[in-house]
């Protein structure tokens, strides 16, 4: 049996329980999100507390922080939509650009050399470069965690759904292609290149 060591979260200081979960629940997948303020200003940022929570209809969710200023909190708040571009081999550059903290009247597209395309739907904007792109309007907003320091579970269902037909068979989505990028912890990234298959049972 494997030696472990045990901690006790209440025992915890600072990040280290943060440190704790991001290095053990990897890779994550990343949500870019783009966003609009109440001004009008185009946001995006990625997010790598994102996954998809339900297929019927398809579901989304999000977790920005609560504590200091979080234009995609506010602007999802204020509009109550948004839009996720799937982060692959070819953006992750601009995605990671896209993380740095700009003023709030910046346009963050524009800011990382982005193509912000408008959305069929809703009116936040999506990344051109990206090759697939879901829009999605908010169902609901809680927040969990530390009252002063925790963050905002953001909840919503697609309402149109685009895909390269380089990468489609059907609705299936050829994952070899797609070359998705997962988060792991600091500063590190993995590439979904290193795919295997494994039947599941009956």
């Amino acid at each position: 049996m494997t030696t472990k060591r045990r901690f006790r979260v209440d025992d915890l200081e600072g990040v280290d329980g943060y440190k704790l979960a991001t290095g053990l629940i990897v890779p994550r997948p990343i949500g870019w999100i783009g966003t609009l303020s109440a001004d009008g200003v185009p946001n995006v940022a990625p997010y790598s507390f994102f996954n998809v929570v339900s297929g019927l209809p398809p579901t989304f969710v999000f977790s920005p922080g609560r504590g200091g200023r979080k234009d995609t909190l506010e602007n999802v708040r204020a509009v109550g939509e948004f839009t996720i571009n799937v982060v692959s081999e070819e953006v992750v550059e601009a995605m990671n650009a896209s993380a740095a903290s700009f003023p709030a009247e910046v346009d963050e597209f524009e800011a990382c050399g982005l193509t912000a395309v408008p959305s069929t739907s809703i009116r936040p904007p999506m990344v051109g470069e990206c090759k697939a792109n879901i829009e999605c309007v908010v169902t609901q907003i809680v927040d969990i965690g530390h009252p002063d320091h925790g963050n905002a579970l953001v909840i919503g269902e697609a309402v149109e759904i685009h895909v390269a037909e380089s990468l489609l068979d059907g609705t299936r989505v050829d994952q070899a292609e797609l070359k998705a990028i997962g988060r792991h912890v600091g500063n590190t990234y993995s590439r979904a290149t290193d795919l295997f298959d494994i039947t599941r049972p009956a």
